[in-house]
C-alpha cells in the first residue's frame, strides 16, 4: 500500500493555494554537498525579510516552485502518466499494487482514477501560486524597481507556462485561468481549446526569456533563466509542429553559450550532477539528518526506488525499464548502465553496490542514491533527489529534429551528433556517426537517440503521441488495450466534472 506525502487539498475544482511558505530553498551554494551543507529555507540576517538583491515578491515566488515539489504534480501521478503509460516503464512495484497505475499501464484510464485528480489539482495549484505573485506586483504601490517587478513576472510566468504545458498535454481542453479568483464560484470556468491554451503558454514563456536572466548568482541556483524559458518555449513550438520557430528557440539556448554537454553520462543522475552544465532546469530538492519528509523534501525517487530488503529497501519499485526498452539500446551503448538497474547485478555499481534478486529485475537508475548520501542523511529513500525537467541534450535534439523536417540535414546531422558524441565517450567503437542524409531515415534516427537520451524522463509517451506512432509502438509492446482516440488524453477527472456541475465536458471516449 503506497503512502502519499506533500498533499494539497484535493476536493475543489480549481485549487486555491494562499497560504504563503516562506521557503527560500534556493539560497545554497552552487552544488550540492550533502555531507556538509546547511539545510534551505532558514531565515538568516542576510536574507530575511528576503535574500538581498532580489525583492519582496520571493515569498510568493519561492511558493509557487515549492508547489511543483508536491505528491500531486511530480510524483505518482506523474510517474504513472509521463512514464508508465508508455513502451518504455511498466507499472512495476508488485502485480496487484496501486490499481490507479495498473490503469496507467495497461489503459484505458478511467475518469475516478485518483492519479488524473491528483495531477489536475497540482498544477492549478502551481498556476494558482504563480497568479498571486503576479497579483502581488500588479497592486504593489510601494517604490519596488520595475527591473524587480519583471523578474517575479519572468519567474512567475515561466512557472505558469510549464504547468500549463504539463495540462494541455495531459487533458486536451482546460480552463485557462490567469489571475486570482476571488471565491470558489468564479472557479468555475469552462475549458479553453488546446490551440487557445498553446497560444497563453508561448506568450508566458516569450515573456519569461525576455524577462530572466541567462544566469543567478550560485547562492539562487535552481531557479529559473532565459534559456530555460527558451528551451520550453522549443519544445512547445515542436508540439505544434512550428519548425522554424522551435529551431529559432532552441538555437537561442545553443548559442547562449551557458549550457554544454561536459558532465558524462554515468553522473548526469548523481548527486554530484545535479544542477551541471548540462541540465537547463530542475524542480529542486533538498533532505537531512533534520530534514526528512518535510517540504524541501520530493518524493519522486522513492516512490521508483528499488523494493528490496535491508540495506537494498530504497523504495516503492514503481515505474520499471520495459524489455522493450532494454532492446531498443544499441550494443554496447554505455546509456543502459546509467539508465536501468539489473536485479541481480550483473556488475556492482559505480558505489561498489551488488544487488540480490530483488522482486523486480529492474529498475529505474536515474533515481538511485549515493550510499554515503543515504548515510549522512540518515534515510535510504531518496528525498534529496532532484528531478531533471529539461536537460542541454534534449534541447539539441529538438533542434536537430527541427532542423531535419524544415530540410537542414546538416544542422540536423551536427547537433545529433554532439548527443552520441557525449555517449560515446571517446569509444570509437560504438555508437558511429549517423549520416544518412534522406529525411525519413534521419528522423527515425533523432527519434531513436530522444528515446535512449531521455529514457526514463518523462518524454516518451508525449513524443510517440505527437508523432503519430502511439498505437503500433504500444500495441507492440502488448498494451493491446492502447487507443490513440481516447488514451492519448487522460480522463477530465470525474471529481472536476461534478463539482463544475456541467461546465466542464469529458474527453472523447470515457
Amino acid at each position: 500500500m503506497y503512502k502519499m506525502r506533500n498533499n494539497k487539498n484535493n476536493t475543489v475544482f480549481i485549487a486555491a493555494s494562499f497560504i504563503i511558505l516562506a521557503v527560500g530553498f534556493f539560497s545554497s551554494g552552487c552544488k550540492k554537498n550533502f555531507l556538509d551543507r546547511k539545510p534551505l529555507g532558514q531565515y538568516t540576517t542576510d536574507n530575511y525579510p528576503y535574500v538581498k538583491g532580489t525583492g519582496p515578491y520571493d515569498q510568493y515566488v519561492f511558493a509557487a516552485y515549492a508547489s511543483l515539489r508536491t505528491w500531486q504534480t511530480s510524483v505518482f501521478g506523474y510517474i504513472g502518466a509521463v512514464s508508465i503509460r508508455s513502451d518504455d516503464a511498466d507499472k512495476g512495484s508488485t502485480p496487484a499494487d496501486a490499481p490507479t497505475q495498473i490503469e496507467m499501464d495497461n489503459f484505458p484510464v478511467t475518469p475516478t482514477n485518483g492519479l488524473t485528480n491528483d495531477l489536475w489539482v497540482g498544477y492549478y495549484a502551481t498556476i494558482t501560486d504563480c497568479n498571486i505573485v503576479l497579483n502581488q506586483v500588479a497592486k504593489d504601490s510601494s517604490n519596488t524597481p520595475e527591473a524587480t517587478k519583471m523578474l517575479a513576472q519572468g519567474e512567475a510566468r515561466f512557472l505558469r507556462g510549464y504547468s500549463y504545458f504539463m495540462l494541455v498535454r495531459l487533458f486536451g481542453n482546460i480552463p485557462l485561468v490567469d489571475t486570482v479568483l476571488a471565491d470558489v464560484s468564479a472557479s468555475n470556468i469552462a475549458q479553453s481549446s488546446p490551440a487557445e491554451i498553446y497560444a497563453f503558454i508561448e506568450n508566458d514563456l516569450q515573456f519569461a526569456a525576455s524577462a530572466l536572466p541567462l544566469t543567478w548568482d550560485p547562492k539562487f541556483i535552481g531557479r529559473a533563466t532565459s534559456g530555460a524559458a527558451n528551451g520550453l518555449l522549443a519544445k512547445v513550438y515542436l508540439y505544434e509542429k512550428k519548425w522554424q520557430q522551435a529551431m529559432n528557440a532552441a538555437g537561442m539556448v545553443i548559442s547562449s553559450g551557458v549550457y554544454d554537454l561536459n558532465t558524462p553520462y554515468d553522473k548526469i543522475f548523481t548527486e554530484e550532477g545535479e544542477n551541471s552544465s548540462g541540465s537547463i532546469f530542475e524542480i529542486q530538492a533538498y533532505a537531512d539528518a533534520n530534514h526528512k519528509e518535510d517540504s524541501y523534501g520530493l518524493q519522486y525517487a522513492n516512490v521508483q526506488g528499488v523494493r528490496g530488503n535491508g540495506q537494498f529497501n530504497l523504495g516503492w519499485g514503481f515505474n520499471d525499464p520495459s524489455i522493450e526498452l532494454v532492446n531498443a539500446y544499441d550494443s554496447a551503448d554505455p546509456r543502459e548502465r546509467s539508465t536501468i538497474l539489473f536485479t541481480p547485478s550483473p556488475e556492482p555499481t559505480k558505489y561498489g553496490e551488488v544487488f540480490p534478486a530483488e522482486p523486480n529485475p529492474r529498475y529505474n537508475k536515474k533515481v538511485y542514491t549515493n550510499p554515503a548520501v543515504r548515510d549522512a542523511v540518515g534515510d535510504q529513500f531518496g528525498w534529496w533527489v532532484n528531478l531533471r525537467v529539461l536537460r542541454y541534450a534534449d534541447v539539441l535534439l529538438m533542434y536537430a529534429e527541427a532542423a531535419n523536417e524544415l530540410g537542414q540535414t546538416d544542422e540536423a546531422l551536427a547537433k545529433l551528433e554532439m548527443v552520441r558524441a557525449r555517449a560515446r565517450n571517446g569509444n570509437p567503437d560504438i555508437l558511429p556517426a549517423v549520416t544518412t542524409t534522406d529525411q525519413g531515415e534521419l528522423r527515425d534516427a533523432i527519434r531513436h537517440e530522444r528515446r535512449i537520451e531521455l529514457a526514463m524522463e518523462g518524454e516518451r509517451f508525449f513524443d510517440i503521441v505527437r508523432w503519430g506512432i502511439a498505437d503500433s509502438v504500444l500495441h507492440a509492446a502488448g498494451k493491446s488495450n492502447f487507443d490513440v482516440t481516447r488514451d492519448a488524453l487522460l480522463p477530465i477527472p470525474q471529481t472536476q466534472i461534478d463539482l463544475s456541475k456541467g461546465v466542464l465536458h469529458q474527453n472523447p471516449g470515457y
